[in-house]
């Protein structure tokens, strides 16, 4: 990539929709601009700031342990440190993510369908997965 082309990432969100049922898909984060982030050194890309987060805190996920549907319990950003895990919402999408790969929770207020609220989650394989949770006031995304 080039100095001149404005990078991006994946994330996944998990949101619901009108009819309290939860989902997820893949959003683009490409709000970047080339910026003086500090005097005396080249630009840099660097995203727009959102709101910070007022609770940063770290989740250990057992391996095998069936933790029940459950809502996120409010808006928070999810990166794995350590381990995968996997999200399982209400339309029956499941994702399986790693370092690196980033979800952001905002499945507050669901329907209960069928028994199902919210979403499933834990960790993959043999290992614990080790999640940090950076716990926000709102949405970034358009939708849901």
């Amino acid at each position: 990539m080039s100095a001149e082309t404005r990078p991006g990432f994946h994330v996944w969100h998990v949101w619901r929709d009108e009819a309290g049922i939860s989902h997820q898909r893949r959003e683009w984060v490409d709000d970047f601009s080339l910026t003086s982030f500090i005097d005396g050194i080249p630009k840099v890309w660097r995203s727009q700031a959102r709101q910070g987060g007022d609770t940063i805190l770290f989740l250990n996920l057992v391996p095998g342990q069936n933790y029940g549907w459950h809502e996120n319990p409010v808006p928070q950003w999810i990166v794995p440190i350590s381990g995968r895990w996997y999200v399982e919402t209400m339309d029956g999408v499941r994702v399986e993510m790693g370092p690196g790969e980033l979800s952001f929770g905002a499945d507050q207020g669901c329907r209960s369908a069928d028994g199902s609220n919210g979403h499933l989650s834990g960790a993959v394989g043999s290992e614990p997965a080790v999640l940090m949770l950076i716990q926000v006031e709102s949405n970034p995304f358009r939708h849901g």
